[in-house]
């Protein structure tokens, strides 16, 4: 018992732009890291966690464009 293609289609758009639109809060909030931190320049004592975040928060982005890119090409099939 499966979806039938055009709700499986509708499913994975719908999907697609989900994690489109947390990819697009990582980037902004990457953007806003670098600039509140003036580009990681102005660290405070105990406030290590930014580099993480300037690792992770990049990585989170472009995993959640390619989970975006890749059911938007599964929705065309």
């Amino acid at each position: 018992m499966g979806l039938n293609r055009q709700t499986r289609t509708l499913a994975y758009r719908l999907l697609a732009l989900i994690l489109g639109i947390i990819g697009a809060f990582f980037i902004f909030y990457t953007i806003r890291l670098l600039v509140v931190t003036h580009g990681l320049t102005v660290i405070q004592s105990g406030g290590q966690g930014t580099y993480i975040g300037a690792v992770a928060f990049p990585l989170l982005a472009l995993g959640f464009g390619f989970g975006a890119w890749r059911l938007l090409k599964a929705a065309r099939k």
